[in-house]
């Protein structure tokens, strides 16, 4: 190919003056001549601008002196008679298949760290987390809790010792190594109707409610009692409370990095619990442990499909604090709620209900 000459100002890295220099290839060395001027000098050594289809040119030469040439046109047909590539991200920039390329890769890694590196890296980051911070941030919410929506128990109390002896009883046969994950069981009047729900440390609470709504299941109510607690305990081993506010607050980080207005979340941990449901891949994990827990005590797991299929026949009328909770387990929430962790007073999903079923048809 061969270049033409052409016509470009020269900056010699001295002054801000310009200087008309005509110039073209000769050998292996551009050649550059106007008034005062006449240079040559070795290709290697000159540093081309990426090209553009729009915008200046320019070429940098080994001693800081600049070229911008007038012609764009001319100047393109020069860089290429010097044999220069142009590299792979210039040439996809200005294809639109690749830009498009691009962007689907790019929401594709996005979408792979949403929705499976952010959970990986909670999970991870949950083991560090000391039992004290747990205890206490466990604490903080319960503390938040009696404020306005929970007040002391009114259950008898041999009621109270016959639900926790049924369920320490279950969970010793499911632990019969003692290594059960730490929990304590408090019993409390609320406003958020018939409820259990468990925080981060251990707790454990269950509403007079509840077990008010689920004596109407007769010889199988403390059956259903154990299993709503075991599945609670699932939350509890599995540490889901602070795996929930590690991906809050690792998704708002991702969020802020992205965006901008990076800020610690730490602190807020208790209001990320209080707004926030379980996934339904943590009620999975808790509904698993559920199962384990009643075949230990030798209950079976049909009790619990009985239980979702009493609270079916609840209606879902709200509190005047408007405290009746989305869907636990269910991943989806089915209105506004003050404690979106607790486990439900509204209709379960089918599928859990076939899942306790199937359950106990299981021999394993």
């Amino acid at each position: 190919m061969t270049a033409p000459e052409l016509l470009a100002d020269f900056f010699d890295g001295r002054s801000a003056r310009a200087h008309r220099v005509r110039i073209r290839l000769d050998g292996g060395r551009l050649h550059l001549q106007g008034e005062s001027i006449d240079r040559h000098v070795p290709l290697e050594g000159i540093v081309w601008s990426e090209y553009q289809r729009r915008g200046s040119r320019q070429a940098e030469l080994p001693d800081g002196a600049t070229l911008i040439p007038l012609e764009a046109d001319a100047w393109d047909t020069l860089v290429r008679a010097v044999g220069r590539r142009e590299a792979l991200a210039v040439r996809a920039s200005r294809s639109w298949v690749a830009t498009l390329v691009a962007v689907a890769v790019i929401a594709a890694v996005g979408i792979g760290v949403w929705l499976w590196g952010i959970p990986l890296a909670a999970t991870a980051a949950v083991r560090l987390v000391p039992a004290a911070v747990e205890q206490r941030i466990g604490d903080e919410v319960m503390a938040s809790l009696r404020e306005g929506m929970l007040g002391p128990t009114r259950l008898p109390e041999h009621d109270r010792e016959r639900i926790t002896a049924a369920f320490r009883d279950a969970v010793g046969r499911a632990f019969p190594g003692g290594d059960a994950p730490a929990w304590q069981l408090e019993f409390q009047r609320s406003r958020i109707g018939p409820n259990a729900f468990a925080l981060p440390g251990g707790r454990m609470v269950m509403t007079d409610e509840l077990v008010e709504f689920v004596a109407r299941a007769g010889p199988d109510a403390e059956a259903m009692l154990v299993g709503v607690l075991a599945h609670e305990l699932g939350h509890v081993r599995f540490r889901h409370g602070m795996r929930g506010v590690a991906q809050a607050t690792l998704s708002s980080l991702a969020a802020a990095l992205a965006f901008g207005d990076v800020s610690s979340l730490v602190a807020v941990a208790p209001a990320l619990l209080l707004q926030q449901g379980y996934s339904r891949d943590f009620e999975r994990e808790a509904d698993v442990e559920s199962v384990r827990i009643l075949r230990a005590a030798g209950i079976s797991p049909a009790v619990m499909a009985s239980f979702f299929e009493l609270l079916a026949q609840r209606p879902a009328a709200g509190s005047a604090a408007g405290a009746e909770t989305g869907e636990a387990g269910s991943g989806r929430r089915r209105g506004s709620s003050a404690l979106d962790i607790a486990f439900s007073s509204h209709p379960a999903d089918a599928e859990r209900i076939r899942f306790f079923r199937a359950a106990a048809q299981s021999p394993h």
